[in-house]
């Protein structure tokens, strides 16, 4: 399963939540959208009813949530999709889970670590790899690092300046 978003909190009288998005593609909430509820063991099936774009979130509405205090029981509630639900990768995107545990080697095909993450910095994105010592390092994803990404040998290619992985 793949998150796409939590319930922050409700918006109005109506219904409507405000939504924190998870996905580099908010157009997926669009309506008809089935996703999974989930807040601790509890979890439901939702389908959205309405989606529109607010000050950086998304305001949604479900189905099966009409009204205020039906929508307030889903605050705090992360959404999810089935992982082969997962909105097709634009040319040059990856998703984290498609990379995670992929291994990174440089140009001479020696393995420098396994990916354990990507993330976002105020720099930029990161990967972050774990060393075959079993160290983290965080490479940043910029052309001239970030050399090649194998989809079939399901494989990085890295080409670090020196130090970068000198932990």
């Amino acid at each position: 399963m793949l998150l796409i978003g939590t319930v922050r909190k409700p918006h109005g009288l109506a219904g409507e939540l405000s939504i924190e998005p998870a996905t580099d593609f908010p157009e997926r909430f669009a309506p008809g959208l089935r996703v999974t509820w989930r807040l601790g063991e509890a979890q439901k099936a939702l389908t959205v009813a309405t989606s529109r774009p607010h000050a950086g979130r998304l305001l949604l509405t479900f189905e099966e949530a009409g009204g205020l205090e039906a929508a307030r029981g889903l605050l705090g509630g992360e959404l999810w999709v089935a992982e082969t639900e997962a909105h097709p990768a634009p040319e040059g995107y990856v998703y984290r889970h498609e990379i995670e545990g992929w291994p990174c080697r440089d140009l001479q095909g020696r393995l420098l670590g396994n990916v354990s993450d990507l993330g976002q910095t105020p720099a930029g994105p990161t990967l972050e790899i774990v060393t075959p010592e079993g160290k983290s390092a965080l490479v940043p994803w910029v052309e001239g690092i970030l050399v090649s990404i194998d989809r079939e040998r399901r494989q990085i290619v890295l080409d670090p300046p020196e130090g970068l992985l000198e932990l």
